[in-house]
């Protein structure tokens, strides 16, 4: 039995007693874990293949020269300076740039470092969709040059409610706010102030944490590295290599609250930001239920962050104490990836999180009031060894049986890593209703190939009704991956427009009824996955039956009939009565003198 395995610490292994104003803290079992490579025993190598389902493989087929869509992230590691800046790598983003209903893409570019150690940006690219069958990279036309910058993460957001999405650029330098101006253009903004600082950025989220009705911007800072911060490190066989995190200190995150003029206010302080981690990933999500947008940070091998929201945008950060900070061993983790999803359809949202090799991915089961279990073992999710490095990951119905799926680009952060390669599979993992399995791929196909996965997003960029994805890897081309699952069932796209509301809806949760069974529940986002932007229209799978685990009880036949409730961001709650045969519905938020403002039929 390896190091690690000793420790079987089973769906609590660190658990915090309140007491008299005193928290306690029980460590059931704990063993130190390094961030560099350890040796991986046969145990965790055979654990991969054993939750391999044969019985179905995974169809999606890689699209990305056909369509037009040739875009490179492009690290700088040929000089061999072993930076780590040259590991994070970048995002992708789908979202309806020009607002002809269909979904275009846009793909951060990364940069290059010459021998004297200068670091210059690359262009990041904007790919128009024609009607689902083409794209064309259209930055230049569009006025979309990044390369000031070194580019990491993409975070889209109308911060001007004017209808068309605007969008940020993170990277290792002072990140870029673009406005779309609506007739095919962007243009760079000094939005976040003259002063804004070159502190390290990485993934972002927009959300309206305080209440005003304009989105807010949650901006992830890694750690202080730089040339002059720049340690000799080397790995097992005295090889230079990159340093691991723990070599540097951490950034504290910033939050920018908009004045409602396309203009921001830093006002990280005072809300109640901590100043010691280390962010690659953000989720702005309403975890607890109480109608405002908390804040959910992964950071790589400190604690993880969750900050609850007091409806006023002050945050309060609770992670530890609400069982989100820490694995089930009561260590923290090299987080990167994160999703949202209600995966055992209690109607409570669940968290996922990707995280470093030998860390076991970690799914937090929301038990309510504001309180997660780690359940990764109870679940499935450590049979699949430790040898992945997890990155960007989205949780989504794909293949329409009713359950969330899960996918996952992985891909090592060090040039020679020794228990487990640099270049890694994908992982498709299907919820079964009990646990997750790791499906199988044919051979050759691009879930059946290495890669060093970074960025993941989703969104139906051929409006078929199903849910495609974009993946971004080190120094070798974006993958387009469009979803051939034979549909087992019918779904509905919803698209929700706030007028009270940032027009986003970011922070709205809908649930969709049939005759009988669970609710299904949705909420839109802010952030998600790594670096990279998902559609924020929700899709919900109608399955003439399906059984649950946990007692939940079985659907009837398709239900003639959908009721649907939307909980706006600004209080207002919305009954619609939909027929199921719809495949793409628009909700606007009602007005006074409105109460319905439902827009119906197929996507435009």
């Amino acid at each position: 039995m390896n190091k690690m395995n000793s420790c079987d610490g089973r769906e609590r292994a660190l658990l915090w007693l309140r007491h008299s104003g005193l928290v306690v803290a029980i460590l059931l079992c704990a063993c130190r874990r390094d961030r560099e490579p350890i040796v991986t025993s046969a145990e965790d190598s055979l654990a991969s293949d054993a939750i391999t389902d044969v019985n179905e493989s995974i169809a999606f087929v890689e699209r990305s020269k056909e369509l037009g869509v040739v875009a490179t992230y492009r690290n700088g590691e040929e000089q061999n300076h072993c930076t780590l800046l040259e590991s994070l790598g970048g995002g992708v983003g789908w979202f309806d740039f020009d607002r002809d209903g269909w979904l275009d893409l846009v793909t951060a570019g990364g940069g290059i470092i010459s021998q004297e150690n200068q670091i210059t940006g690359l262009s990041c690219a904007l790919f128009q969709n024609r009607s689902g069958q083409a794209f064309q990279n259209i930055f230049q036309q569009a006025g979309f040059h990044t390369e000031s910058l070194y580019s990491h993460g993409i975070a889209i957001g109308d911060f001007d409610n004017d209808g068309f999405p605007d969008l940020i650029v993170t990277g290792f330098g002072v990140p870029q706010l673009w406005h779309n101006a609506g007739d095919g253009t962007l243009i760079l903004t000094a939005g976040l102030g003259s002063g804004i600082d070159d502190r390290w950025s990485s993934s972002a989220g927009w959300a309206d944490l305080n209440g005003d009705g304009n989105l807010d911007l949650y901006l992830a800072r890694y750690v202080n590295w730089s040339f002059e911060n720049h340690p000799f490190c080397q790995d097992s066989k005295s090889a230079r290599d990159i340093c691991p995190p723990r070599s540097f200190e951490g950034l504290p995150d910033s939050v920018y609250f908009s004045n409602g003029s396309g203009s921001f206010r830093d006002v990280s302080a005072e809300i109640g930001i901590r100043t010691d981690g280390k962010g690659l990933g953000v989720l702005l999500a309403d975890v607890d239920l109480d109608g405002d947008v908390d804040a959910y940070v992964a950071n790589d091998t400190t604690d993880n962050f969750l900050y609850f929201n007091d409806g006023r945008g002050s945050l309060e950060e609770g992670g530890l104490l609400s069982g989100v900070a820490l694995d089930d061993n009561g260590i923290p983790n090299g987080s990167m990836g994160i999703d949202l999803c209600d995966f055992n359809r209690d109607g409570l949202p669940d968290i996922w999180v990707t995280n470093y090799e030998r860390e076991y991915f970690a799914i937090y089961r929301n038990e309510g009031r504001g309180q997660f279990l780690h359940v990764s073992r109870r679940y499935g999710i450590t049979d699949l060894g430790g040898l992945f490095v997890g990155f960007g990951t989205v949780c989504e119905d794909f293949n329409t049986d009713g359950f969330t799926d899960i996918v996952v680009a992985n891909g090592h952060v060090i040039k020679f890593p020794d228990a487990s390669p640099r270049m890694q599979l994908p992982l498709y993992l299907r919820f079964n209703g009990e646990r997750f399995q790791r499906e199988q791929a044919a051979n050759g196909s691009y879930f059946d190939t290495v890669h060093e996965g970074r960025g993941a997003a989703a969104g139906d960029y051929d409006g078929d009704g199903d849910i495609d994805l974009a993946v971004s890897h080190l120094n070798a081309p974006v993958a387009v991956l469009e979803n051939r699952f034979i549909a087992k069932n019918h779904s509905i796209l919803v698209e929700l427009i706030g007028t009270s509301s940032n027009r986003d809806a970011v922070g709205a949760r809908v649930d969709l009824f049939q005759d009988s069974g669970p609710p299904m529940s949705r909420q839109i986002v802010g952030g998600g996955s790594y670096l990279s932007h998902s559609d924020r229209r929700l899709n919900f799978t109608l399955p003439d039956t399906i059984e649950m685990a946990d007692d939940a009880k079985p659907f009837s036949d398709l239900a003639r009939s959908l009721r649907l409730t939307v909980q706006w961001p600004s209080g207002t709650n919305q009954t619609l009565t939909v027929p199921s045969t719809n495949r793409f519905i628009r909700i606007v938020e009602p007005l006074a003198s409105d109460t319905q403002g439902l827009q119906r039929g197929r996507q435009p």
